[in-house]
């Protein structure tokens, strides 16, 4: 009889000195904040890569590695389990021995899933181990596995039963009332598109009307992608489900509104922060997906290259100072600053912010909500956190040159601050401030550091090769003809697209004496630019380069992403 293997990731990493105990204690203490699997935390943290945790418990266990790629299973193999089973727990029967059958996991430890299928097959069951890349490749060629979106869309239309009927006017959508929220079709297109949203790890769904019909869309990695969608007649009452779902008053249409709630993402909680708006052809809905455990990430896994890394932990070693992170909507403002106070977080500093909204929740760290109509603003919350004996303050965004100016005596009496602001790149943030009416010696005594950044998509690991640009292309964009490119072939894990995930493209502007100065002189935000080149800022148009040169993106996402002046 094969024996079952009861060890834990965590024991099984440190016997084997790939981690050490302490690095393990913060580790499960991450887990149970955010509810990620250990292994997603450790990866997270730094800690590991998933091919060295990978390969540990292949070596600890003497439990092989397989390539699914390189295989093909047998149609009486594949008869074994019920597809249900294979696609909830990640696993493959890839060969039979009499009365054992070897099965592909993604978690080989998961013995929950190894009793389920010797139930099903009623055999022993000899686990191997595959990358879950791989494992979403071979399901989706062998069980030719649907979205959840598609597969709920199918039996919706299989079903006379399962079409939503109303008679009501689409004009008159007061009258779509709560029971019709929650007919059966409609609960369950709007369960499918979260899950699905979640599989896929998108950050925004959008689900609108058009004049005859209805559009979702998700976007992955930044960019707008649309998924299947029901019949126009389905639209108000998913409308109105999302509504009740996020706490909005369903027979409002004719104004914004804006709302929240959560869900549950396996062992985890998942933010969603809702808000509609009027069209012509009814209400448009937003929902935002804030995944808390994004607050997991460290300073190093922002993506700065080494030399800024360096000089933003040196800018965190004073003791006072303010720091702002600039760019436009959506280039990752906000996770910076979440992954600096991770960082500086610390049972001896109180820290303190106001928001809006908070998106992330820090365990440690007092976190604000403004609230308008309560009376309190950034400028009002700012001048309440300066009586709670702060160490460090965190302001969700400079609007007015009351809130810079607040902001800028609390970095002058002795605390870190930490805000962002809406410019183009780093020199034109010092600037803004002035022209908002702060004085030019405030703003040159105070700022400490701007951090400029944009996001931009990384090619996917799974279909990454090399291609040769033009000589022409090298010369103009200062390429060397020895320097390898790569872009993505495009793969069902990147829903051949080539790219999977996002990383971040920097400026860091450290201010010294001599960007004092200019400032103190209300230059030009380019002559500030110019000499904090000539001292050594790289600006975010060769950040992309240099990642292009490192194989972490390609050529077009860079050129896209960064202005070339």
């Amino acid at each position: 009889m094969i024996q079952r293997v009861r060890k834990r990731l965590g024991d099984i990493l440190v016997e084997a000195n790939k981690l050490s105990k302490n690095d393990l204690l913060m580790a499960i203490s991450e887990q149970k904040k955010y509810g990620e699997k250990l292994g997603k935390v450790i990866i997270k943290l730094g800690f590991l890569s998933a091919k060295e945790i990978l390969n540990t418990v292949s070596q600890q266990l003497h439990i092989p590695i397989v390539s699914l790629d390189n295989m093909e299973i047998s149609e009486e193999l594949m008869k074994l389990l019920p597809q249900e089973l294979v696609k909830n727990h990640m696993v493959l029967p890839i060969e039979r021995r009499f009365n054992v059958l070897r099965l592909a996991m993604v978690d080989p430890l998961d013995i929950n899933a190894m009793d389920e299928v010797t139930r099903a097959v009623k055999m022993e069951v000899e686990p191997c181990i595959a990358t879950e890349a791989e494992m979403k490749r071979a399901l989706e060629k062998y069980y030719g596995l649907k979205s959840l979106v598609e597969e709920t869309l199918e039996k919706m239309r299989e079903g006379e039963d399962l079409t939503l009927e109303s008679g009501e006017d689409e004009d008159k959508e007061e009258l779509i009332s709560e029971k019709m929220t929650q007919e059966e079709p409609v609960v369950r297109f709007v369960n499918s598109l979260l899950a699905q949203a979640l599989n896929d790890s998108a950050s925004d769904i959008h689900v609108e009307p058009q004049a005859k019909t209805m559009r979702v869309r998700m976007r992955l990695d930044g960019r707008l992608r649309e998924v299947p969608s029901p019949e126009k007649k389905m639209f108000l009452p998913i409308i109105s489900r999302i509504k009740i779902l996020a706490g909005m008053d369903i027979a409002k249409t004719r104004i914004p509104q804006d709302g929240r709630f959560n869900v549950r993402d396996g062992s985890k909680d998942v933010g969603l922060r809702v808000s509609t708006f009027p069209t012509i052809h009814g209400e448009k809905a937003v929902l935002r997906l804030l995944d808390k455990s994004a607050a997991l990430y460290g300073i190093e896994k922002l993506g700065f290259l080494p030399n800024d890394e360096e000089k933003i932990k040196n800018v965190l070693k004073r003791p006072y100072g303010f720091i702002i992170s600039v760019g436009p909507t959506g280039s990752g403002k906000s996770t910076t600053l979440y992954a600096i106070l991770n960082y500086l977080n610390s049972p001896e500093k109180n820290i303190i912010t106001v928001e809006d909204p908070v998106e992330y929740t820090l365990d440690g760290i007092a976190q604000a909500q403004v609230n308008i109509r309560a009376g309190l603003t950034f400028e009002s919350g700012l001048r309440s956190i300066l009586r709670q004996d702060p160490d460090i303050i965190m302001v969700g965004e400079i609007r007015d040159k009351e809130t810079a100016t607040i902001a800028i005596h609390s970095a002058l009496t002795g605390h870190l601050v930490f805000s962002t602001l809406h410019t183009n790149d780093a020199p034109g943030a010092v600037m803004r401030l002035v022209e908002m009416g702060v004085e030019p010696f405030l703003v040159a005594s105070s700022v400490s550091c701007v951090i400029g950044q944009r996001l931009l998509r990384k090619i996917c690991e799974e279909c990454k090769t090399a291609f040769n640009p033009s000589p022409a292309v090298r010369e103009k964009l200062n390429i060397g003809p020895d320097a390898v490119i790569y872009k993505g072939a495009g793969c069902p894990v990147c829903k051949n697209t080539g790219y999977k995930g996002r990383t971040g493209v920097y400026e860091v502007l450290v201010l010294d004496d001599d960007i004092r100065e200019l400032v103190l002189t209300k230059v030009s935000s380019d002559a500030i630019r110019k000499i904090a080149v000539d001292k050594g800022m790289m600006l975010m148009y060769d950040d992309a380069m240099e990642k292009v040169r490192r194989g972490y993106t390609t050529l077009e996402e860079a050129l896209n992403v960064t202005q070339v002046d």
